[in-house]
């Protein structure tokens, strides 16, 4: 018996449908390059901490696409970051701002440390090359070799890379460490002073 050509039509449609809903889930939850985009590796010196601090930004929500702006392929300048709920025994917060995404291994894209507890807010636009902020704290060197603030810039076509926004609270006024400092003497001076941590993440691809 012949298929009524309506009845082939209804088929026809429902394939079309669920073809488009199943590439709408993958084009969700990946942006290129086959990789999922889930929550992002943390590094071992908060292992045993407490997450206590609460991170976030006005310019985008956690796991959110972060805006063309806060890129190397706009303006480029740092987000505004929201810190709450710092403990009592912190002495001063450390800022490491990361892409554990990169083809290289983790890349740094912000250090800035020496802020002092009383800071809540750190602004949008923080002046690059400059290793001292008042006010604020200490700059380091980022891994595009330079001090400050760089914004995401992942290989074109490799997917999307996580960028995390990591905030520690430590028990000392300072690291003890001068302007510029790098990422790893960052991390020597923060291991077993760090007493809570929070953070927050946005996407990006090219």
């Amino acid at each position: 018996m012949k298929i009524k050509q309506p009845t082939t039509i209804i088929l026809f449609t429902v394939v079309l449908v669920v073809v488009a809903l199943a590439l709408f889930y993958l084009l969700y939850r990946q942006e290129g390059g086959g990789r999922e985009v889930s929550s992002p590796p943390l590094p071992d010196y908060v292992k045993g901490v407490p997450e206590q601090l609460k991170v976030h930004t006005p310019a985008f929500g956690v796991g959110e696409r972060i805006p063309r702006e806060y890129t190397c392929e706009g303006a480029d300048v740092s987000p505004e970051v929201r810190i709450e709920g710092v403990p009592q025994q912190a002495k001063s917060l450390v800022l490491i701002v990361y892409d554990p995404d990169a083809p290289v291994g983790w890349f740094i894209h912000w250090i800035l440390y020496d802020i002092p507890v009383s800071v809540t807010v750190i602004p949008r636009g923080v002046e690059k090359y400059k290793a001292s902020i008042p006010g604020l704290g200490l700059q380091g060197t980022n891994y595009f070799g330079y001090v400050g603030y760089g914004g995401p810039c992942p290989p074109r076509g490799h997917g999307a890379h996580r960028y995390v926004f990591l905030v520690l609270a430590v028990d000392t006024e300072t690291l003890g460490l001068g302007p510029g400092a790098s990422y790893e003497e960052v991390v020597r001076a923060i291991r077993g002073h760090i007493v809570a941590y929070g953070y927050t993440y946005g996407v990006y691809s090219r």
